[in-house]
């Protein structure tokens, strides 16, 4: 699976300003994705900075209803920072706007957010666009608008978004993972005991909150998730 994919090129784009670090750096997909937990009670730095000394490879910075706009620049501002300093890619969910101003390396957009096609006018040619799907009609249209990978599920049930659609399951997500061309990422109650399954069945990586967050140790969490992801 992971040979099918590469990471998007890096180049300057005139009238834009460059999404990412430096152009010196290239954009990674990532098998592992943390998303940061901005619930009340959370301390997404803390866990963002144990999950990155553990390796991540990917942040996404995800915003609760409750934070200002100002709120979400602070945190997405210092995430960027700390993937900078770790050579993370830095991806901010929803608010392109908030992706352009803190230099991140792109952004997630959900299915009420703007359109792949949209966001790929708005970001440098070069930016990262994940885009979230549930069936292969959709997952061919995102791939087909620009997305360069797809979020899917809920894989299981969430204990982070109670109020998601039904789970996928195993079989569905490798279904639409084999009806595109481009890195699935599957979302949702994915635990260390269903990598395995997830990534034989076609997803190419999982993205994960409580899972990190809620751990007792969210370093060693993300360690065993990435060990596990380095043995499928």
């Amino acid at each position: 699976m992971v040979d099918r994919f590469t990471s998007p090129s890096s180049s300057d784009h005139d009238g834009y300003r460059r999404v990412g670090p430096s152009p010196s750096r290239v954009a990674r997909w990532g098998r592992l994705h943390i998303i940061t937990d901005t619930r009340p009670g959370c301390d997404p730095i803390r866990v963002t900075e144990a999950a990155l000394s553990a390796g991540a490879p990917v942040i996404q910075v995800r915003f609760e209803g409750h934070y200002t706009d100002r709120e979400a620049f602070d945190l997405a501002e210092v995430v960027a920072e700390l993937c900078r300093a770790h050579d993370a890619t830095c991806l901010i969910n929803d608010r392109l706007d908030i992706a352009l101003a803190v230099g991140a390396h792109g952004g997630h957009l959900g299915q009420r957010d703007l359109p792949v096609s949209v966001a790929r006018r708005i970001l440098p040619a070069d930016a990262v666009i994940g885009a979230t799907s549930r069936d292969p009609h959709s997952a061919r249209a995102q791939q087909r608008a620009g997305a360069g990978y797809l979020g899917v599920g809920p894989a299981h049930r969430s204990p982070t978004k109670p109020d998601l659609p039904d789970p996928l399951g195993v079989d569905r997500i490798g279904e639409l993972a084999r009806s595109v061309d481009i890195p699935v990422i599957a979302i949702g109650g994915v635990t260390v005991e269903s990598v395995p399954g997830l990534l034989a069945a076609g997803a190419f990586g999982v993205a994960v909150v409580g899972a990190v967050s809620r751990a007792a140790d969210p370093y060693a969490a993300t360690r065993r998730l990435l060990e596990v992801l380095d043995e499928c």
